[in-house]
């Protein structure tokens, strides 16, 4: 059994949009219009059960070089969905964050982007990182960019980098290392997410394609992540010492 409570930071790698509409002869606009109202589900859902950070992979930097016509529909889903549900998420107590290379996002949606992440800013109930235009490797490339850019100016002594100086340079430092990661469409990948923040995740993977990801099968994953047991590179006297320790 998983000695940690529920997840605090769960994130999803949603994938198969693309073949679920292939598999119903449809174009793949389709089936990302289709993963956009699953979405929706999860998210509330998320907050019912009361996770504190869910992290959705949306785009990825590698998915520009895909055909310019889907590219841009995506874009427009993207821009449609702050549209229509961002004012439901404050409603909510939601905090927008962004994960990616922003510049390379085009310039109106970008600034609702801001917009969203601004007016949430105070929010606490629960809060939701999109990663667009984000790669794991790019991420840890553009931290050594402020490192030493830092270190330049004399603000950072290279001696002092450890693991911890390192995650302040990552996007969304506030954000924590993540407990759970759900991959959709049956790919057993991490394919370039969050690479610093997944050292220790439990990772759980489905055969469901992401427009047929449904609250029960959230569940089930938590479910799985609970029976774990996580030992951090530690053995398990040494885990309920810790525990143990914790408690008082």
């Amino acid at each position: 059994m998983n000695l940690d409570p529920i997840p605090s930071h769960v994130a999803i790698i949603m994938d198969g949009n693309g073949r679920w509409a292939k598999k119903r002869n449809l174009p793949r606009v389709a089936g990302h219009k289709s993963g956009i109202d699953v979405v929706k589900k999860i998210i509330n859902h998320t907050l019912d059960r009361n996770i504190k950070y869910l992290t959705l992979f949306a785009f990825s930097t590698e998915n520009w070089l895909r055909p310019k016509e889907e590219v841009e529909e995506l874009m427009n889903l993207l821009d449609f969905y702050i549209d229509k549900e961002l004012y439901k998420a404050l409603e909510k107590n939601i905090k927008f964050l962004y994960s990616g290379r922003i510049g390379d996002i085009p310039k109106n949606i970008r600034k609702k982007i801001y917009k969203a992440i601004e007016l949430s800013k105070n929010n606490n109930k629960m809060i939701l990182n999109f990663a667009l235009s984000y790669g794991g490797q790019e991420e840890i490339v553009d931290a050594i960019k402020k490192i030493l850019s830092d270190h330049r100016e004399n603000k950072i002594d290279i001696e002092d980098i450890n693991k911890k100086t390192i995650y302040q340079y990552m996007y969304n430092p506030e954000v924590p290392d993540i407990d759970l990661l759900i991959r959709t469409s049956g790919e057993k990948r991490i394919s370039n997410f969050m690479l610093w923040r997944l050292a220790y995740t439990e990772l759980f993977f489905t055969n469901t394609l992401w427009p047929d990801f449904t609250c029960e099968e959230f569940d089930n994953a938590i479910e799985d992540y609970l029976n774990r047991k996580r030992r951090y590179g530690l053995i398990d006297e040494q885990i309920f010492k810790k525990t143990t320790n914790d408690k008082y």
